[in-house]
């Protein structure tokens, strides 16, 4: 079941991007640390109606950030459609012990639909260059990747930036 996230539930999503977090430095992934994504990021999702949860009974399994909002970042990319009726995907993570199941498959497939059903025009997101299982997540779903953009306090690698026309 995926569902809008709570404020209650945010010490349960820390847990998983903690232990997402410590497996992506493990395989030498220096995406997200033990300085993001943290409680305050989550605060403002949840204050935005923007993070849902995917549960298994009343286990949280995972959480996605769909968002209206563009990051500054962003701006200076060339997109594939006008910037007017976009969503943007953040902070899609998967606990370890529940990752290879269809669970970030399922959040996507959610994300887009709810794009569809709203008449968004795409979904854009951006993946750390070092992460190749991501990449290759996202262009099987048929996101096409254009430029790069950096986050520099997260590192000095490039994030690469998808989009999928819906």
């Amino acid at each position: 079941m995926i569902r809008k996230a709570t404020i209650n539930d945010i010490d349960s999503i820390l847990k998983i991007t903690t232990a997402c977090a410590v497996l992506m430095m493990e395989n030498e992934i220096f995406q997200w640390d033990e300085t993001y994504p943290n409680k305050a990021v989550f605060e403002r999702d949840v204050s935005r109606a923007e993070l849902y949860v995917i549960l298994h009974g009343s286990d949280i399994l995972g959480c996605i950030a769909i968002s209206t909002l563009i990051d500054k970042e962003y701006l200076p990319v060339s997109w594939l459609t006008e910037t007017e009726r976009n969503l943007y995907i953040h902070r899609l993570a998967i606990h370890p012990k529940h990752q290879g199941k269809g669970l970030a498959r399922e959040l996507m497939s959610f994300a887009e639909n709810y794009g569809i059903e709203n008449n968004y025009s795409s979904i854009r997101l951006d993946t750390f260059s070092q992460n190749k299982r991501n990449q290759k997540f996202y262009e099987l779903r048929g996101y096409k990747r254009l430029e790069n953009v950096y986050f520099p306090n997260q590192s000095v690698h490039p994030f690469y930036c998808y989009e999928l026309v819906l």
